[in-house]
Protein backbone atom coordinates (compact mmCIF):
# COMPACT_ATOMS: atom_id res chain seq x y z
CA UNK A 1 0.00 0.00 0.00
CA UNK A 2 1.48 3.05 -1.11
CA UNK A 3 0.80 6.00 1.59
CA UNK A 4 0.36 9.86 0.75
CA UNK A 5 1.29 12.36 3.09
CA UNK A 6 3.85 13.88 5.18
CA UNK A 7 6.10 11.90 2.87
CA UNK A 8 5.08 12.95 -0.33
CA UNK A 9 6.82 15.75 -2.47
CA UNK A 10 4.13 18.21 -2.02
CA UNK A 11 4.66 19.02 2.01
CA UNK A 12 8.09 19.05 1.52
CA UNK A 13 7.73 21.38 -1.98
CA UNK A 14 5.57 23.55 0.72
CA UNK A 15 8.08 24.18 3.20
CA UNK A 16 10.75 24.64 0.81
CA UNK A 17 8.98 27.51 -0.94
CA UNK A 18 7.78 29.47 2.37
CA UNK A 19 11.38 29.10 3.02
CA UNK A 20 12.50 30.64 -0.34
CA UNK A 21 9.77 34.04 -0.33
CA UNK A 22 9.08 34.48 3.28
CA UNK A 23 12.19 33.78 5.93
CA UNK A 24 14.46 36.18 5.87
CA UNK A 25 17.59 33.75 4.13
CA UNK A 26 15.03 33.06 2.00
CA UNK A 27 16.24 33.59 -2.41
CA UNK A 28 12.56 33.86 -3.66
CA UNK A 29 14.15 34.41 -7.49
CA UNK A 30 12.98 32.98 -10.21
CA UNK A 31 15.64 30.82 -10.52
CA UNK A 32 15.47 30.13 -6.93
CA UNK A 33 12.12 29.32 -6.88
CA UNK A 34 12.25 27.06 -10.00
CA UNK A 35 15.06 25.06 -8.22
CA UNK A 36 12.30 24.67 -5.56
CA UNK A 37 10.04 23.06 -7.78
CA UNK A 38 12.75 21.40 -9.54
CA UNK A 39 14.27 19.76 -6.62
CA UNK A 40 11.20 18.22 -5.85
CA UNK A 41 10.01 16.55 -8.61
CA UNK A 42 8.02 18.99 -10.47
CA UNK A 43 8.32 19.16 -14.41
CA UNK A 44 9.85 22.74 -14.94
CA UNK A 45 10.26 23.23 -18.33
CA UNK A 46 7.03 25.49 -18.52
CA UNK A 47 8.25 27.41 -15.37
CA UNK A 48 8.36 31.83 -16.37
CA UNK A 49 8.71 34.65 -14.70
CA UNK A 50 4.62 34.67 -14.58
CA UNK A 51 4.95 31.25 -12.63
CA UNK A 52 7.15 32.37 -9.81
CA UNK A 53 5.23 35.67 -9.59
CA UNK A 54 2.17 33.21 -8.71
CA UNK A 55 4.13 30.99 -6.41
CA UNK A 56 5.41 33.76 -4.33
CA UNK A 57 1.47 34.77 -2.70
CA UNK A 58 0.88 30.84 -2.71
CA UNK A 59 4.06 31.20 -0.40
CA UNK A 60 2.75 33.75 2.18
CA UNK A 61 -0.71 32.13 2.34
CA UNK A 62 1.05 28.66 3.37
CA UNK A 63 3.10 30.12 6.04
CA UNK A 64 -0.27 30.30 7.78
CA UNK A 65 -0.84 26.87 7.85
CA UNK A 66 2.65 25.92 9.05
CA UNK A 67 2.60 29.02 12.03
CA UNK A 68 -0.69 27.63 13.22
CA UNK A 69 -0.98 26.56 16.64
CA UNK A 70 -3.67 25.21 16.95
CA UNK A 71 -5.71 22.39 14.71
CA UNK A 72 -9.08 23.82 14.64
CA UNK A 73 -6.90 26.87 13.03
CA UNK A 74 -5.00 25.00 10.58
CA UNK A 75 -8.01 23.36 9.34
CA UNK A 76 -10.00 26.25 9.09
CA UNK A 77 -7.18 28.01 7.11
CA UNK A 78 -6.61 24.60 4.72
CA UNK A 79 -10.72 24.14 4.31
CA UNK A 80 -11.04 27.88 2.72
CA UNK A 81 -8.06 27.48 0.93
CA UNK A 82 -9.77 24.18 -0.64
CA UNK A 83 -12.57 25.81 -1.08
CA UNK A 84 -10.69 28.62 -3.39
CA UNK A 85 -8.28 25.98 -5.77
CA UNK A 86 -10.21 24.57 -8.15
CA UNK A 87 -9.14 20.67 -8.17
CA UNK A 88 -10.02 18.23 -10.76
CA UNK A 89 -8.18 14.71 -9.77
CA UNK A 90 -6.79 12.44 -12.11
CA UNK A 91 -4.62 9.18 -12.84
CA UNK A 92 -1.10 9.50 -14.40
CA UNK A 93 0.96 6.81 -15.22
CA UNK A 94 4.35 8.58 -16.14
CA UNK A 95 7.78 7.69 -15.39
CA UNK A 96 9.21 5.03 -12.79
CA UNK A 97 6.51 6.36 -10.64
CA UNK A 98 3.85 3.98 -11.72
CA UNK A 99 -0.03 4.94 -11.15
CA UNK A 100 -0.21 7.69 -9.10
CA UNK A 101 -3.26 10.97 -8.42
CA UNK A 102 -2.50 14.15 -9.45
CA UNK A 103 -4.49 17.17 -8.56
CA UNK A 104 -4.68 18.92 -11.35
CA UNK A 105 -4.49 18.12 -15.08
CA UNK A 106 -0.71 18.41 -16.99
CA UNK A 107 -2.88 21.22 -19.14
CA UNK A 108 -2.97 23.78 -16.61
CA UNK A 109 -0.15 26.19 -15.69
CA UNK A 110 2.48 25.05 -13.56
CA UNK A 111 1.95 27.62 -10.45
CA UNK A 112 -1.93 26.17 -10.15
CA UNK A 113 -0.37 22.29 -10.31
CA UNK A 114 1.81 23.21 -7.84
CA UNK A 115 -0.76 25.20 -5.66
CA UNK A 116 -3.41 22.10 -5.74
CA UNK A 117 -0.40 19.31 -4.95
CA UNK A 118 0.91 21.14 -1.80
CA UNK A 119 -2.63 21.89 -0.57
CA UNK A 120 -3.96 18.35 -0.80
CA UNK A 121 -0.62 17.19 0.21
CA UNK A 122 -0.73 19.52 3.29
CA UNK A 123 -4.27 18.62 3.92
CA UNK A 124 -3.37 14.74 3.87
CA UNK A 125 -0.60 15.11 6.44
CA UNK A 126 -2.86 17.20 9.31
CA UNK A 127 -5.42 14.76 8.69
CA UNK A 128 -3.07 11.74 9.27
CA UNK A 129 -1.06 13.43 11.79
CA UNK A 130 -2.13 17.02 12.85
CA UNK A 131 -0.38 19.78 13.10
CA UNK A 132 2.63 17.84 14.87
CA UNK A 133 4.58 17.46 12.15
CA UNK A 134 4.58 21.22 10.66
CA UNK A 135 5.70 24.20 12.42
CA UNK A 136 8.08 27.30 12.76
CA UNK A 137 11.81 26.28 13.16
CA UNK A 138 12.64 26.78 17.51
CA UNK A 139 15.73 27.70 17.07
CA UNK A 140 16.24 31.33 18.40
CA UNK A 141 16.22 33.78 15.56
CA UNK A 142 15.27 31.06 12.88
CA UNK A 143 11.93 31.98 10.87
CA UNK A 144 12.25 28.92 8.54
CA UNK A 145 9.66 26.73 8.73
CA UNK A 146 9.75 22.52 8.86
CA UNK A 147 7.98 19.44 7.80
CA UNK A 148 9.18 16.52 9.79
CA UNK A 149 9.24 13.38 7.75
CA UNK A 150 11.03 11.54 10.70
CA UNK A 151 9.94 8.11 11.60
CA UNK A 152 9.52 9.24 15.43
CA UNK A 153 7.68 13.06 14.04
CA UNK A 154 9.69 14.89 16.76
CA UNK A 155 11.25 17.21 14.47
CA UNK A 156 10.79 20.96 15.68
CA UNK A 157 14.03 22.55 13.70
CA UNK A 158 14.23 23.25 9.98
CA UNK A 159 17.54 22.24 9.80
CA UNK A 160 20.44 20.14 11.47
CA UNK A 161 22.35 23.41 11.52
CA UNK A 162 19.49 24.45 13.73
CA UNK A 163 18.89 21.97 16.06
CA UNK A 164 22.87 21.80 17.07
CA UNK A 165 23.48 25.35 17.39
CA UNK A 166 20.35 25.37 19.87
CA UNK A 167 21.27 22.43 21.94
CA UNK A 168 24.51 23.07 21.87
CA UNK A 169 24.01 26.60 23.72
CA UNK A 170 21.75 24.60 26.40
CA UNK A 171 24.44 22.31 26.75
CA UNK A 172 26.94 25.63 27.23
CA UNK A 173 24.09 27.38 29.62
CA UNK A 174 23.29 24.57 31.80
CA UNK A 175 27.86 23.99 32.27
CA UNK A 176 27.57 27.26 33.34
CA UNK A 177 25.41 27.06 36.07
CA UNK A 178 26.82 24.06 37.46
Amino acid sequence: MRVTGYKSHGVGAAAALVNAVTSAEGADTDDALRGVLADHGFFVADFTPDTAARLRPWARTLRAVFEAEALDRAVELLNALLADVPMHPHLADHDERGLHLHYAPPQVELAHRFRATTLMNLSELVCDHGIDRIGVCAAAGCDRVYADDSRGGRRRFCSDACANRTNVAAYRARRREQ
